[in-house]
């Protein structure tokens, strides 16, 4: 069987298995593209054509894997953006993150600085995975407060730190 036979075979049903678990079309369309790359690169290496069928769906499980492991770190990349629509520079930034306390400045050293996983960090702390994402919650706060009382940061709807232009005494006095 070739990548054309797997397809009319078993395409739409791959789709409407990926579709229930995404809920998603362009998501669907996307981890199906994938996955069918994958079964054309891989096709010759199925050893038994008996097992096809369980072979497909365990690309396409670890495909849907892939995409929300990957869509996850976009969004911890992005929850962590403190400034969003600003040519603002973050002059404070580091000076923020010294002077969180411990409690707090280790989790968010670790996560956003050193990019490990919040699951290694509550490991390495040797504290639970909610309080680690409760710690990340609190410093987060305090870093908004921060802005908005020393650079006059301003928060939006969405509650980002929002600003055309910082106005910060301590860099200005730089």
């Amino acid at each position: 069987m070739d990548t054309a036979g797997v397809w009319n075979q078993y395409g739409t049903e791959l789709y409407l298995f990926i579709l229930k678990r995404t809920s998603d079309t362009e998501v669907a369309n996307e981890v199906l593209q994938n996955t069918f790359l994958k079964v054309h690169l891989k096709l010759n290496t199925l050893k038994d054509i008996e097992k096809i069928r369980p072979w497909l769906f365990q690309i396409v499980r670890n495909e849907i894997a892939l995409f929300f492991k990957d869509k996850a770190k976009e969004k911890r990349l992005e929850d962590w953006s403190p400034v969003e629509d600003s040519e603002a520079d973050l002059c404070c930034f580091n000076r923020f993150i010294e002077k969180l306390p411990d409690l707090y400045r280790q989790p968010v050293e670790l996560v956003y600085i050193k990019g490990k996983k919040q699951k290694e960090v509550a490991e390495q702390l040797g504290i639970s995975l909610p309080n680690v994402k409760a710690r990340l919650h609190r410093a987060k706060e305090l870093l908004k407060q921060d802005f908005m009382a020393c650079c006059k940061i301003e928060l939006n709807e969405n509650d980002k730190l929002i600003s055309s232009t910082v106005d910060c005494a301590v860099c200005d006095a730089q």
